[in-house]
């Protein structure tokens, strides 16, 4: 009787294995994920802060659509303007996306978002440190630097 209990069990859990399989796909590296920012951030911002963003169109592999417009995106701000000593242009990366309610971790590359502001009297004296803002809208693109598994 327990052996044929231990059987059941053994046979639901690879039916499980063998369903998630199938619903799983791969992200090559490569592939473009478009963002929108949802959290405002600047040039300003420390090294290491995160935002929010948003997939802007879905993402399909073999014209499947295996993640969708809407779907939640994190970011850290890779380098800034918030050591006054170093004029580092403001650069963002994405470190995961949101699948089925699970944040999956991805490695893109590092996007530089527009350039500052700068005014006539910056350029005059060779001054180019104006803070650029980023605002809930912005897009991104950034590409996948190794595949992910969804």
């Amino acid at each position: 009787m327990k052996q044929t209990k231990i059987i059941a069990v053994i046979s639901v859990i690879c039916a499980c294995v063998a369903a998630s399989a199938l619903n799983a796909a791969t992200l090559p590296a490569g592939t473009t994920l478009t963002v929108t920012a949802v959290s405002q951030f600047s040039s300003r911002a420390a090294v290491g802060k995160t935002f929010e963003a948003k997939l802007a169109q879905d993402v399909a592999i073999n014209g499947k659509t295996v993640l969708k417009a809407g779907s939640k995106a994190f970011g850290k701000v890779a380098s800034s303007r918030s050591n006054p000593r170093r004029n580092d242009p403001l650069t963002v990366e994405l470190t995961s996306v949101s699948v089925n309610g699970r944040n999956v971790s991805v490695k893109t590359n590092a996007f530089q978002p527009g350039s500052p502001t700068v005014t006539g009297r910056q350029a005059r004296y060779g001054h180019t440190a104006g803070t650029l803002v980023i605002n809930p809208g912005t897009l991104m693109q950034f590409q996948l630097l190794q595949p992910v598994t969804l």
